[in-house]
């Protein structure tokens, strides 16, 4: 009964094998036509009319139902479109019309691209506190000389306020030429800032050289006391100006005074044009008509 039950639920697909059991190969049945399923593309598409301009035909498209006006006023992507199927038509069919259809294109788009360089200069120009970096990176003689002076006494200032606290690993391998040539500029560094310097020879102290995962040398490691942090400086040769320039950032950077985004940003700089984080502290629309 319960069998019975169970067949009178569930609905057979198709006849019983008993009813078919005396049918053989040549008992072939067409079988049922297949109906198309309807595509949901149309439901999911999210491109609409509002989404964005219609595409331009591209293939031999016909210049004489527009004006220089209509085609002025083309969205970006439309007139991308348009002048792609007219170049192609220009060279395919390489007549005068095509081409003087193609010539006036290009030139529409030179003058586009004149008007929107103009713009762009009046733009930044009457909101010049907000793009115009030359107030902390002037590119003139004079602002470059003062904004040279500027970040060396930046620099000066935090490698020297640095040096009680700080210390830089100097690793070092036998018979390596390089680390002679930067043991010699260290010398300066040392006489001008006071720092201590540790040669570490990496052949000696592998336990140390596989805890900074040291593999190269001369390679130039800043630490600072009482913690874990340290930081690379340099590997291989490095001038100088170049090293103090990078250890400048690590400093400021372990000290929590930056961080990725602004690394390389100076104190002059801060709040300006070129400090990244500047503009998300203003809650300005700054679009909106004066």
């Amino acid at each position: 009964m319960t069998t019975m039950a169970l067949a009178e639920e569930v609905p057979s697909p198709g006849p019983a094998f008993y009813e078919t059991a005396k049918e053989g190969w040549f008992w072939y049945h067409d079988p049922p036509p297949e109906v198309p399923e309807e595509s949901d593309s149309h439901n999911n598409s999210t491109i609409t009319r509002e989404a964005g301009p219609k595409v331009f035909e591209t293939r031999n498209p016909s210049m004489d139902k527009y004006t220089i006006n209509d085609i002025w006023n083309l969205h970006p992507d439309e007139f991308q479109g348009l002048l792609n199927g007219v170049q192609k038509k220009a060279v395919q069919t390489p007549n005068e019309k095509n081409i003087l259809e193609y010539l006036i294109m290009q030139d529409v788009a030179r003058r586009k691209a004149l008007a929107y360089a103009n713009a762009t200069k009046f733009v930044t120009q009457k909101y010049s506190d907000k793009f115009n970096i030359n107030q902390v990176y002037p590119t003139t003689t004079p602002g470059i000389s003062a904004r040279v002076q500027e970040q060396q006494k930046e620099i000066s200032s935090t490698i020297l306020a640095a040096r009680e606290n700080h210390a830089l690993l100097f690793f070092v391998g036998q018979g390596c030429g390089f680390c002679d040539k930067q043991a010699a500029i260290l010398t300066y560094f040392v006489e001008k800032y006071g720092w201590q310097i540790k040669p570490i020879d990496i052949g000696r102290h592998t336990t140390l050289a596989a805890r900074f995962n040291i593999t190269t040398t001369p390679t130039l490691v800043l630490i600072k006391d009482g913690t874990e942090q340290s930081m690379p400086i340099s590997v291989g040769v490095v001038a100088l100006s170049e090293l103090e320039r990078k250890l400048y950032q690590a400093i400021r950077y372990l000290g929590g005074e930056t961080n990725i985004d602004t690394f390389q940003t100076y104190d002059y700089q801060k709040g300006g044009a070129l400090d990244p984080g500047a503009i998300l502290e203003t809650e300005e629309q700054p679009w909106r008509e004066r």
